[in-house]
């Protein structure tokens, strides 16, 4: 997959921002127990996904991102985790307020998950297209050779050659790529409204990764699908989202559209994760003195012992006494649409624009 970043465009056929979210997160507090008291995973975190469009959320490990992920859907595993605070809106309803039995009709129909690795997502003991057909016949209430029908027909469309003798195969027998397919069409075989995708492309070559984001984007066009991207990669989100939300040990700290976000990053830390990426245009040019890739010095702090002020503060560069102490608002820069949380946004920022 190309790494390079110049000249991103937002993407064609963008939904109009003025269309309501189908998923609204308000406010998100994610907490878990430990012997020295509870600590939020996901801190006062706020965005929303509209349909059609492809939201990413971006940091390094340890940020938060999967948390809020398995949060939307209630996933986060009570003890020691709780969802403390805010408000998850699909459709009106307040996530947070369904009975289990209501989210159980919820989960898988109209809002699907990638998850991170598909062989610990997958049933070992039960063929993949009888995984695909249970969740056909929970969720869409026809008999067992309806669904191992469409199980089949949905195979089909995640293009895994010879789906009829693939549906009977096992999780283990199948190469990783395509149990990532299996994964993709249990997520959308009951069209869902909402698609989190998890690092659905970690541990796969680069061919294998395009063709995976290639098939989300087929379906997402074919249903007009509201997807939330969780990734690393910001070469991945660079060719496929609409807007980005940056996080940094538990919370937010920057969101923008795609374009706005790569040309005019404003936060420290997101210049900091794009400097990290190969530019094959400058290396094309560098010869034998290509320029050293940039690094984000330290460490992301420790749930347990989060400092004082702005939680990026320790590894910024541009941090002073004041950052050290205040915590900072997420305000507008530049654009209504980019909103950043820095008391220095934008500054030294020359040279970062595409």
């Amino acid at each position: 997959m190309n790494q390079t970043v110049p000249g991103v465009q937002a993407p064609a056929g963008a939904p109009a921002t003025e269309a309501p979210p189908v998923l609204d997160i308000i406010d998100l507090r994610t907490e878990f127990a430990t012997p020295v008291g509870p600590v939020a995973a996901v801190d006062g975190v706020s965005f929303s996904v509209r349909a059609g469009e492809t939201l990413c959320v971006v940091g390094e490990s340890g940020c938060g991102k999967s948390v809020t992920a398995l949060s939307i859907l209630r996933l986060v595993a009570s003890p020691p985790g709780r969802i403390a605070g805010g408000k998850i809106l699909f459709g009106g309803r307040d996530i947070l307020a369904l009975s289990e039995t209501e989210m159980e009709a919820l989960r898988g129909n109209e809002i699907g998950m990638i998850f991170q690795e598909p062989m610990t997502s997958l049933n070992p003991l039960y063929t993949v297209g009888k995984q695909i057909a249970e969740a056909i016949a929970l969720h869409q209430g026809v008999d067992r050779a309806q669904a191992m029908e469409r199980a089949i027909d949905m195979l089909r469309r995640v293009s895994i050659p010879d789906p009829e003798r693939r549906a009977h195969s096992y999780p283990h027998q199948l190469s990783g790529g395509m149990r990532q397919r299996v994964m993709i069409a249990m997520a959308l075989s009951c069209s869902p409204k909402v698609l989190i995708a998890d690092e659905p492309t970690t541990a796969l070559d680069v061919t294998i990764q395009a063709q995976i984001l290639d098939l989300i984007r087929d379906q997402q066009d074919r249903l007009g699908t509201a997807v939330l991207l969780v990734t690393h990669d910001m070469g991945v989100v660079a060719e496929n989202a609409d807007r980005v939300v940056v996080m940094y040990a538990g919370r937010k700290v920057e969101e923008a559209p795609v374009a706005e976000l790569f040309n005019n990053p404003a936060h420290p830390y997101t210049r900091g994760l794009l400097g990290s990426l190969p530019r094959l245009d400058e290396a094309a040019h560098a010869g034998a003195q290509r320029p050293r890739l940039t690094e984000i010095k330290g460490m992301v702090p420790s749930l347990l012992k989060m400092p004082q002020g702005c939680r990026f503060a320790p590894r910024c560069p541009m941090a002073d006494a004041h950052c050290r102490q205040a915590t900072p608002p997420l305000s507008e820069h530049r654009r209504a649409d980019h909103l950043v949380a820095c008391w220095h946004a934008g500054a030294g920022a020359e040279g970062m624009a595409a």
